[in-house]
């Protein structure tokens, strides 16, 4: 029987070449990236499991949410417990600081996590039921330096992977008194349009009317177009909060839009929300947003602490380098692979192997093949920098011939100057 891979879900292999977003050389260098970056903004890697109680996600996203109302891998367990994948990660997180109590050690907690989000929805380019999400989670702080640090760590982690064409919307949602007050003017600007809402948008009405304002429905979309907005809702406080992050945005030359419709698609944010789109995407060009969340730690059952966050998912990122043909890595090749003629050549030419990886070289052999041709084709796949044919003959004379495997070039070397000369060799090129 042959078992295929469930739908809305992939595999990465070392080297896709049909699709090369699905290549793990890449996502590698992504992660590599991303701890790099994190290293630099103070942030450190918290990791949280696979599955949680349902109620965590139903207390914090929201029961009206469409990722818990309709998006969720749920299951009872052995023990009659409601668990489900995570679908986002900043529940867990906050789960996570409240019952280690992380709080003793420092107030102030910066976080971050690379991992897969599972949502069951329909599987389209950029949009899949189990995605991958870098996040940031700053708790602690609720200055709008600590927001726009934020924004600026994930425009990093963009530029330094080269990407562009992106554009930064925000928006702020105020306090809990600003939403109360628009949601009001929000709904009687709302009722006369009721009959030509979406099904969804109608549902949302009386629970989370917010939420039709980041409705995908283009009749939707239409209505909201001339919606009253948040911002002229906001308290002084909440306002001076807002600008004093569009004057850090200014003042660290990061271009933004103030987009009154966007709330993004929790219920725990509050204050500063953004979104990061990119046009090579299409429909789904959001490849990341997040925003300030204060009062959800206490929700949590932990101290009443500000916080503010990221996520982006790695699938849009990946594939947006590569629409916007953005130079990549290549995938690990060999610098030198042994080709063994014969059982002694074989021992030889296994511990000169084991002495180049010692020093850090990439280097494999060939245990299988009995022709020359056959071998070096395998090591014309692998992209071998450099081959060696060892034989009885290259034993008795004590020289060995490497060949460049790019011009065809060859040189002689003597087996006692042959692994310093391969080192050498190998620390030049890679300067």
């Amino acid at each position: 029987m042959k078992f295929n891979i469930p739908p809305g879900v992939f595999d990465l292999i070392p080297l896709n070449e049909k699709e090369k977003w699905k290549s793990s050389y890449i996502w590698n260098y992504i992660e590599k990236i991303i701890r790099e970056v994190t290293a630099i903004y103070g942030y450190q890697e918290i990791r949280t499991p696979t599955f949680e109680r349902t109620e965590l996600f139903q207390r914090s996203v929201g029961d009206d949410s469409d990722i818990v109302s309709k998006e969720m891998y749920t299951f009872i367990d052995k023990g009659n417990r409601s668990m489900s994948l995570r679908p986002e990660g900043t529940a867990p997180v906050m789960r996570a600081f409240v019952e280690n109590r992380l709080d003793l050690s420092s107030v102030n907690q910066k976080l971050f996590y690379i991992a897969p989000m599972f949502r069951y929805e329909r599987a389209q380019a950029g949009r899949y039921r189990q995605h991958h999400q870098f996040g940031i989670e700053a708790i602690g702080n609720g200055s709008a330096e600590q927001d726009v640090e934020v924004i600026d760590l994930l425009f990093a982690f963009y530029k330094r992977l080269g990407l562009k064409n992106l554009r930064l919307c925000i928006n702020s949602l105020g306090s809990s008194e600003t939403r109360v007050k628009f949601k009001e003017a929000l709904k009687s600007y709302l009722l006369p349009h009721m009959s030509h809402l979406s099904e969804d948008s109608k549902n949302r009405f009386q629970n989370n009317p917010l939420r039709i304002l980041d409705s995908k429905d283009a009749k939707d979309q239409e209505i909201v177009r001339n919606a009253p907005s948040i911002l002229e809702f906001l308290s002084e406080e909440d306002r001076i909060h807002f600008q004093e992050v569009q004057n850090l945005l200014t003042s660290l030359t990061i271009p933004f839009e103030v987009n009154p419709l966007l709330v993004r698609g929790l219920d725990y944010y509050n204050k500063t929300v953004f979104e990061v789109v990119a046009g090579e995407l299409g429909a789904q060009n959001s490849i990341g947003g997040g925003g300030r969340y204060d009062g959800l730690v206490a929700q949590m059952g932990g101290p009443n602490l500000p916080s503010f966050g990221f996520g982006t998912g790695l699938e849009r990122v990946i594939q947006t380098l590569i629409n916007q043909q953005i130079d990549l890595p290549q995938p690990n090749v060999p610098f030198i692979y042994f080709i063994a003629l014969g059982e002694k050549p074989k021992k030889i030419c296994f511990e000169f192997l084991h002495s180049l990886r010692a020093k850090n070289i990439p280097a494999q052999m060939d245990y299988t093949s009995k022709k020359i041709g056959k071998a070096m084709q395998n090591a014309d796949q692998l992209k071998a920098t450099y081959t060696v044919v060892v034989g009885e003959n290259e034993i008795e004379k004590k020289t060995w011939q490497l060949k460049n495997m790019q011009t065809g070039e060859l040189q002689d070397v003597h087996v006692q100057e042959f692994a310093l000369f391969v080192a050498e060799l190998y620390k030049k090129l890679n300067d």
